[in-house]
């Protein structure tokens, strides 16, 4: 057998799954698996258990594509229970997802045997992530933030915030203007992007000063969840 056929081909011959076969692909999977989590914990934030999802990950794929090998129509029952999966948490974050995927690829892999193919994926796949982070591909415009204000019955807020918000931001748009406390107040919800390095302490404090120091905050848009994947 040539090295590129040892790199590249499956340990898997003729759709059977032996015992060699079954614990070769289960420990790859299982040491592939770590290194994807051990590259994740690299310029990145996570928890304990997001880390030993990925870690596992791709040893229960591996078991899932083992057990349908050849079957067509388990492998589309298992197709439509990957479909099914929802996030009911917060949701997660472009990286999260991506690594989740490439988890569920080397899975793939190892489950048909391609132990070679799937480890120089993940090779790849990983460094290219670390490079792009670092390189700052993608970087965009400053980011959006959601500033809610809220303000007595008796108060125009038409342009009242006007002033400050060409001094502290380069967009300011009002998105929705409700009425609370049986319509003595006025909450007021803008999208706005601070200009750089301005103080959104200095912006809120100017703020209060005409909103009777009622509340105001400031914070990420509220990420919508996701029903389905």
């Amino acid at each position: 057998m040539s090295f590129t056929d040892l790199l590249f081909g499956t340990i898997i011959t003729n759709s059977t799954v032996t015992g060699a076969s079954f614990m070769i692909a289960t420990v790859c999977s299982l040491v592939i698996g770590v290194f994807i989590a051990f590259m994740y914990t690299i310029k990145n934030s996570y928890s304990k258990s997001y880390i030993i999802t990925l870690a596992l990950l791709p040893a229960i794929v591996q078991m899932v594509i083992m057990m349908v090998n050849g079957n067509i129509g388990a492998g589309v029952a298992v197709a439509g229970t990957f479909s099914l999966v929802r996030f009911r948490s917060a949701p997660g974050t472009g990286k999260e997802i991506t690594s989740i995927f490439l988890a569920m690829a080397v899975g793939l892999a190892t489950g048909m045997g391609y132990i070679g193919l799937a480890a120089i994926f993940a090779v790849i796949i990983t460094l290219a992530n670390l490079i792009l982070i670092g390189s700052g591909f993608g970087n965009g415009s400053a980011e959006e933030k959601t500033l809610k204000i809220t303000i007595p019955e008796g108060l125009d807020f038409e342009g009242i915030f006007d002033d400050i918000f060409a001094r502290y931001t380069t967009k300011a748009e009002l998105c929705e203007v409700k009425t609370s406390g049986m319509g003595s107040l006025y909450k007021l919800n803008y999208s706005i992007v601070m200009r750089n390095r301005a103080s959104t302490k200095g912006m809120i404090d100017e703020m209060r000063q005409r909103n009777g120091n009622l509340e105001i905050s400031c914070s990420r848009p509220v990420a919508i969840k996701a029903e389905e994947l």
